[in-house]
């Protein structure tokens, strides 16, 4: 009888990172991604123009204010939140096929998201905040960009501020001092999430199967 485990029969997970902006949520997404073929990114809708080389359904799903709403009431999201004057939303359709198929997924929201999905889905929901090693270096991060005024990192990090203050309503929670070392404790909480009695279907069955031999 093969073993449930090494099957790799199990529900599939979605694997939350939340970071204010600059703390390294992105990077380690995407290094996560590159490593493990197991998980998919979410791909959110949102309202705001795409940036030069974004591509529409594969890193936003590109829709105006009315099909948002349109949206919004027919309950198509898992989650939606407005951040800075744009609004972004989780399409609940492919995140729910993902999930039944097994696969995790990977999501880059805040908390306000994170607490809409708490929501819905305790079950399948791992949580991790991902703190920066100060708020000095957090500026310095978004300073480093050149992408952004004064105007716009100050509203920054007056946000960062704020979300930092929900990390205790999370999973897990990681110092982002050293890139690597942050992403090799991410690897290991999704491992270990992964290996939960709850998410092994059949296991019941199996163990029942062993004993009754």
């Amino acid at each position: 009888m093969p073993s449930v485990v090494s099957s790799g029969v199990r529900r599939g997970l979605m694997f939350v990172l939340s970071s204010p902006s600059g703390a390294g949520k992105s990077t380690l997404s995407r290094l996560l991604l590159k490593d493990d073929s197991n998980i998919v990114m979410s791909v959110s809708a949102t309202t705001r123009p795409p940036r030069p080389g974004e591509a529409h359904g594969k890193d936003y799903y590109f829709v105006s204010h009315a099909e948002f709403d349109d949206m919004v009431r027919d309950g198509a999201f898992l989650e939606w939140a407005t951040v800075f004057s744009n609004r972004y939303g989780t399409p609940r359709g492919p995140v729910e096929q993902a999930l039944a198929e097994g696969r995790d997924v990977l999501f880059d929201i805040d908390w306000q998201g994170t607490q809409q999905l708490a929501q819905q889905v305790q079950g399948d929901l791992v949580r991790v905040f991902i703190l920066p090693p100060s708020m000095q270096a957090l500026e310095h991060r978004l300073r480093s960009r050149a992408q952004d005024s004064d105007e716009v990192i100050a509203g920054r990090m007056a946000r960062a501020a704020d979300e930092i203050s929900h990390w205790a309503e999370y999973d897990y929670v990681l110092v982002n001092d050293d890139l690597e070392r942050c992403l090799s404790q991410v690897k290991t909480i999704l491992a270990a999430e992964r290996l939960k009695r709850a998410r092994q279907i059949g296991l019941a069955e199996f163990v029942k199967g062993m004993l009754d031999t």
